[in-house]
């Protein structure tokens, strides 16, 4: 008989895949908090700045115009490419 898998974990008395991570983060954070390292504690006490909309995000990383190193590299990797299909 096939049983559906939160059955199985309120019988089992297992904590869901999110439960069980948040708890690991948790406990993670909490023995990061007492570290030694001031760099791993300062980790803990970081607060994340929320998006507000989506417009910060840059779109036109890969569709637009390219800089000036990336058209240099561009002009090597052709040169190569020439070179290699001369040999």
């Amino acid at each position: 008989m096939i049983r559906q898998n939160l059955v199985l974990h309120q019988d089992l008395e297992l904590p869901t895949i999110s439960k069980f991570m948040k708890d690991a983060s948790e406990r993670s954070f909490d023995i990061a908090s007492s570290h030694p390292n001031p760099l791993i504690v300062s980790a803990v006490s970081h607060e994340h700045r929320l998006r507000i909309s989506s417009v910060e995000r840059p779109r036109n990383i890969l569709s637009g115009p390219s800089d000036a190193i990336t058209v240099k590299v561009e002009e090597v990797i052709e040169v190569n490419n020439i070179a290699i299909d001369w040999k």
